[in-house]
């Protein structure tokens, strides 16, 4: 039986429209065969001749490139011979379109039985009549010839029935799996030629010695077809096994080659699946453009997928940056392809996979990197790879700008043709591109949790690389663990202003700054917002929100990767170039808590280009662990009913929780408390009404706090008075505190309408732990003893 082709994917309209072809000129040569047959009366010989070649064709050998071979030729070349061109047509037509839908395992496509039953027809029909045209003889069914005589014209029809039957089905094979058609015909060549001329050699003998197909015949001939089935069975079993383990091969050595890119892909957060996308466009244009060279298919295709193997030598805030690069950091950048193409290049590639890595940033007009190579100089799978990876990049999204539409990036392409690319290139891939199928992302490999732990690595070390250079950091200033220290303690106890007061004072000595802001998270609308922001101008960033994902902080909250040196107006737009505030860089680092949930983004501007350094990246790296957890609190903090609705302070409730939180952490644990005590504050409120005596406890607090240092701690315990919570201090430093707040206090007159203002005076009453007790109720029960003993002076203050 002659090659059939299999069951596959489904053709485009060239491929069938070609087989429409064939189809039609096949049942045309078959149609005008049963015309001829009619004339002629066939013997019981030809239809047992058609029996045994169903039967034999039944026994097929598959090959791998789609295409399965039987032993049945020898029967149709003996009927050729014996009853003619037509007989032998009609044969190879009834066997190819039986067998076709016996053999399928579902239901066939029908052209693809008819194809199978019109390709042998055709080259049958065509070859018989150049075997009796060349020999100038008729059938042989009843006349005898010597088999020198026979020889050479039937050779020449076992070559066209060969070479015609095997084109035909590689275009159609070639067609389906969009191959070469020459690869095809040439891998299953010389097996197939075996089979015809084995098939030819044998009817011819039998056409030599006998016209009779009888059980002599059948005794004779099956049993020498069986052999020869076997031996090609073995055969090509073995080859196929051979085959299949080197499939295996490529398949483990290609699948190592897309893991090793999707982990460099899963470092490089910005572009995650654009390696896998480019590697298929490229590909496919590969083949729009003319390319059949299988090897540089196979080259396209992984040099597609470790094109950006260098990054590996590129730090990941120069990688993941927002905005322009500095011309520093885009030297440092432009290494990447030199340097991928000298890691691949310790690879033995079977194709040629490092000049395209290494030239898929040249420039077609020379102006590109790393060699500056121009026109065609460049290889043809780098011209292929800068085209689609381009345009890759603009159709997805990046920190500081959303994607390009399709129209929009194929406009950059057409203005880079011929300086940057490719004209050639670019015009193939702005016809077709429409036509490449969608990529899906789902492929098998290592898992997205292996995928994480690689992507955050190197953040990781560079975490613990940090330890020892902030250690010496805080050896020379004490700045680090005085913030640390400071994070612990007022963690749960203050409000996000004062904690990002405090924390920002000691924040911006150890990172110098224009601009310190906090933006928290918010997850009912999945954006952050500048919940307090330090620095000039503060007030025209204060409350601004960023969606997740957008801007700048809104990229870092999304990715948690540090970022510095970048633009200010990529977050704050124009406005970061106002007079007051004059920005020209930043630096900004997620807040992730110790559950991993996000809490915010710190983000600090400078007014002075590349301000920060990498000892500034590694402080503001590890700075968020520590203060994370104390504006989640803070968050929790302001948002707790117990606040005091006047004055907006933590009420005595919470000053006792944290009295008693501080007493318990340690036996020594020292800290003071003052006791503000207003004075005469129900006569105030006779003489001037109620809401003048708010107006004191308001302007009370807000000299208080002046009073204060950075880290203590404001607290509302009665009606007319105020508790302040100073941590780690000494009596010395309490009562110098206490001091300075009364002065302030006294010294700066309240305001009560146009023309009127009022002094007020307040007793401060320094108390100290654990001497003075080891509770709150002890302390401030001291504190009043005090206040009352106290002598007041003719001023109305004190201090005790």
């Amino acid at each position: 039986m002659p090659p059939r082709v299999e069951a596959g994917r489904r053709m485009t309209v060239g491929g069938r429209t070609y087989v429409a072809t064939v189809i039609v000129a096949g049942v045309a040569a078959v149609v005008f065969s049963l015309r001829e047959l009619q004339l002629h009366a066939l013997s019981y010989q030809w239809y047992m001749l058609a029996a045994l070649t169903l039967v034999s064709g039944s026994a097929t050998v598959n090959l791998s490139i789609g295409i399965s071979i039987s032993v049945s030729e020898t029967f149709v070349f003996f009927a050729v011979l014996l009853f003619g061109p037509a007989a032998g047509t009609v044969m190879v037509a009834l066997d190819g379109l039986v067998i076709s839908f016996w053999m399928a395992k579902r239901r066939p496509e029908w052209y693809r039985a008819l194809f199978n039953m019109a390709a042998p027809a055709i080259s049958i029909w065509v070859a018989s009549h150049v075997l009796f045209t060349t020999a100038g003889i008729q059938p042989l069914l009843n006349q005898q010839y010597r088999a020198n005589f026979l020889l050479l014209p039937l050779a020449l029809c076992a070559i066209i029935y060969f070479a015609l039957n095997s084109w035909l089905i590689a275009f159609a094979v070639a067609l389906e799996k969009r191959s070469s058609a020459y690869r095809i015909w040439r891998e299953s060549s010389l097996l197939l030629s075996l089979n015809y001329f084995f098939g030819a050699s044998v009817a011819l003998l039998l056409v030599v010695y006998t016209r009779d197909v009888d059980l002599t015949f059948i005794g004779v001939i099956v049993p020498l077809l069986l052999v020869s089935y076997l031996t090609y069975k073995t055969t090509i079993g073995r080859v196929e096994d051979a085959n299949r383990h080197v499939d295996q091969l490529n398949r483990l050595y290609l699948s190592t080659i897309e893991t090793l890119a999707m982990a460099i892909d899963a470092k490089d957060q910005v572009t995650h699946g654009h390696i896998r996308r480019v590697q298929m466009y490229a590909v496919q244009l590969a083949q729009e453009v003319g390319v059949r060279d299988e090897k540089l298919i196979k080259a396209i295709e992984a040099a597609a997928l470790l094109h950006d193997m260098g990054k590996l030598a590129v730090p990941e805030y120069i990688l993941n940056k927002p905005g322009k690069l500095t011309e520093s950091e885009f030297e440092r950048m432009k290494l990447h392809a030199s340097v991928g193409a000298d890691i691949l290049s310790a690879i033995e590639f079977p194709y040629p996979v490092v000049p395209i890595v290494r030239h898929h940033h040249e420039n077609w007009d020379g102006n590109g990197y790393p060699d500056g190579l121009k026109g065609t100089e460049i290889p043809i799978g780098a011209r292929i790879l800068s085209v689609v990876d381009c345009f890759d990049a603009l159709t997805s999204d990046r920190p500081y700008r959303p994607r390009l539409s399709d129209a929009e990036a194929l406009e950059i392409l057409e203005a880079r043709r011929g300086t940057m690319y490719d004209p050639l290139i670019v015009d193939t891939f702005t016809r077709v591109h429409t036509e490449f199928p969608p990529v899906e992302l789902s492929e098998p490999g290592p898992p997205r949790r292996a995928l994480k732990e690689i992507a955050t690595a190197r953040a990781t070390i560079a975490q613990q690389v940090a330890g020892p250079v902030l250690e010496e950091i805080a050896a020379s200033a004490d700045e680090m663990l005085t913030l640390y220290e400071l994070a612990r303690s007022l963690a749960g106890q203050v409000s996000v202003n004062d904690a990002g007061d405090v924390i920002a004072n000691h924040l911006r000595r150890l990172i110098p700054s224009s601009i310190c802001a906090f933006y928290l998270y918010d997850e009912r609308t999945a954006e952050i917002e500048a919940k307090h922001v330090v620095g000039e101008g503060a007030n025209i960033i204060r409350e601004m929100r960023i969606a997740i994902g957008q801007r700048l902080s809104g990229w870092v909250a999304a990715h948690r990767q540090t970022i510095s040196n970048s633009d200010p107006t990529l977050d704050l737009g124009e406005a970061a170039r106002f007079r007051s505030l004059g920005l020209k860089s930043c630096i900004s680092t997620a807040l992730v808590a110790d559950d991993e949930r996000l809490v915010g983004v710190l983000t600090l501007y400078s007014n002075e280009a590349n301000a920060f350094n990498d000892d500034h990246r590694r402080v503001i790296e590890v700075v968020p662990r520590q203060i994370a957890h104390t504006f989640r609190r803070a968050v929790e903090f302001d948002e707790s009913p117990r606040r005091d609705q006047l004055t907006g302070l933590p009420s005595e409730k919470q000053l006792e929780s944290f009295v008693q939180s501080s007493l318990d952490e340690s036996n020594s644990a020292e800290f003071a408390l003052l006791l503000i005590d207003i004075d005469d504050l129900k006569g105030i409120n006779v003489a001037y009404g109620r809401g003048a005596g708010d107006d004191v406890i308001r302007h009370v607090v807000q000299q208080t706090r002046h009073g204060l240092r950075m880290a203590d701690i404001l607290f509302r315990s009665s009606s007319d008075e105020l508790v302040a919570y100073l941590n780690a201090t000494d009596r010395e430093t309490a009562h110098l505190v206490a001091v300075r707040i009364r002065d302030r206090i006294s010294r700066e007159p309240l305001l009560l309408r146009p023309g009127s203002t009022l002094v007020v005076h307040a007793t401060v009453t320094a108390v100290h732990a654990p001497h003075d007790g080891r509770s709150l109720d002890e302390l401030l029960a001291a504190a009043r003893r005090r206040v009352r003993t106290a002598t007041a002076d003719s001023e109305g203050a004190s201090v005790h």
